[in-house]
């Protein structure tokens, strides 16, 4: 039995049955990755929301301060967003993130200074 791989590059080419294991193993990790990269997208817009709810700057300023906190605290933007959003429901955050935080919403704050990232 012969089987068929349609593509634009190779629009009929015969696949045997290892290779269509082996595409299908590549779509399913592609698959994953893309689940993956959905949730943490996710998890950044509503950190950014947060930032401009709660620190008074607009949407692409609050990706600038989500962005500088995590590479000044050499964290993942998914990571501080995770934390940000704990931080917004009344959790806390580490000490550096905290400051950083500060430091970069005074950077980027609409209205002045931030003064609602108090310990």
């Amino acid at each position: 039995m012969a089987f068929f791989a349609m593509s634009r590059r190779h629009p009929l080419q015969p696949l045997s049955v290892t290779d269509l294991v082996a595409e299908h193993e590549r779509l399913h990790e592609e698959n994953e990755q893309l689940q993956r990269a959905l949730t943490s997208h996710a998890v950044i817009d509503q950190a950014i929301g947060a930032l401009v709810a709660v620190g008074r700057v607009p949407p692409e300023s609050a990706w600038r301060v989500l962005r500088e906190v995590s590479q000044r605290t050499n964290t993942k933007v998914r990571t501080v967003a995770e934390h940000i959003l704990k931080f917004a429901q009344g959790g806390a955050l580490s000490g550096a993130e905290l400051e950083e935080l500060r430091r970069a919403l005074d950077r980027h704050a609409a209205r002045g200074p931030a003064r609602h990232c108090a310990p």
